[in-house]
């Protein structure tokens, strides 16, 4: 990766597939990542060689899932994986970043204020105590919790027909057959595995993609079920 936060070499084809213009705004939010995210411990410092590998187009081609225009609701956003990466790779969407931990929440703000991303709310709180406030047409999830727990706390945060999109990795399929019957009863239908960025980047990212039951109403879900388990 270059001083400057662009591309290492062999991932600067992927990364202007990906962000096209807006690529030095991706620059940008690496140094972020990589500086003040790192100094503030919302990164692993050996994270700096492959973030953008590993992280940010890992994240970015994420966004081949979500139709132009779209809501979105990043749970658990962290350092902004990946809520800002969707946001600078792709500036029709209209993305909350939702957080409980106030120095997350800050990191946040701070770099959205600073990369101006003028679609993005920042919000701290958490999925079950938001659940009849806040709504979305997808949401999604990185490195958050197993499947089963994503769903009652997500899948309330999701318009009806809406989806879940839950970053997963190798864990993906294991996770499905495990938590598909406790996905369903979170009124979660139609799951599936998807590989996303096959062809743009070396190692596709593997998510699972729950649709929600068009018959179920937004609301609060089970915020008494999980209170005190986050």
């Amino acid at each position: 990766m270059g001083a400057d936060g662009t591309p290492p070499e062999e991932n600067a084809a992927a990364a202007l597939t990906l962000f096209g213009e807006r690529l030095p705004l991706a620059a940008q939010l690496v140094r972020w990542l990589t500086g003040p995210g790192i100094e503030r411990g919302l990164i692993g410092p050996r994270e700096a060689d492959r973030m953008w590998p590993r992280h940010v187009l890992n994240c970015a081609v994420v966004g081949e899932l979500m139709e132009p225009d779209a809501t979105v609701i990043d749970v658990g956003s962290g350092a902004g994986l990946p809520g800002l990466v969707l946001a600078v790779a792709r500036p029709d969407l209209r993305i909350t970043l939702l957080e409980p931990l106030e120095r997350r929440v800050t990191f946040l703000t701070e770099a959205v204020e600073d990369l101006a991303l003028h679609q993005v709310t920042v919000v701290r709180g958490r999925a079950e105590e938001q659940a009849g406030r806040l709504s979305a047409r997808i949401v999604t999830a990185r490195a958050v919790a197993p499947l089963d727990r994503l769903a009652r706390w997500c899948l309330p945060l999701a318009e009806p027909g809406g989806l879940l999109v839950a970053m997963k990795g190798s864990s993906a399929e294991a996770e499905w057959e495990t938590h598909r019957a406790a996905v369903r009863k979170s009124g979660g239908r139609d799951g599936r595995i998807s590989r996303c960025g096959a062809g743009v980047v070396d190692e596709p990212a593997t998510v699972i993609v729950v649709r929600k039951d068009e018959g179920a109403a937004l609301g609060r879900g089970s915020r008494a079920a999980d209170k005190g388990r986050r």
